[in-house]
């Protein structure tokens, strides 16, 4: 077996349109997919512009509470533009752009609580 790629990343969230409006207003991404064709089921599904591993808006996996997901990481062309455009939007971050050995990153928290790496490498 040979995994390709990552599809989709579930990303555990209180109120779906809070967190489309969030994800898609504010972070750039598009909406990919909406559909509520299966009942008690709402499908919210975006992704970055460029395309890439899209993350589906879930309220309904009860071992993943709404804010528990850590560590995603998304990657910036420029993480001081970026940084500031998303702070003057709202965009709350644990910490602003910071270099690590690895790569210089800021934490972002969706309103959920949810903790998202922006890296620049």
């Amino acid at each position: 077996m040979a995994i390709q790629n990552v599809t989709v990343v579930s990303v555990p969230v209180s109120d779906q349109d809070r967190a489309k409006a969030f994800y898609v207003d504010k972070l750039g991404f598009e909406l990919v997919r909406e559909d509520d064709s299966v009942p008690g089921f709402r499908w919210v599904q975006v992704a970055p512009a460029a395309g890439g591993t899209a993350l589906t808006l879930v309220t309904w996996f009860e071992p993943m509470p709404a804010g528990s997901l850590r560590g995603l990481v998304l990657t910036s062309d420029d993480l001081q533009k970026d940084y500031e455009e998303l702070v003057a939007k709202g965009v709350e971050f644990g910490q602003p752009p910071r270099r690590q050995p690895w790569a210089t990153e800021a934490v972002l928290h969706d309103p959920d609580g949810n903790s998202l790496v922006l890296q620049q490498a």
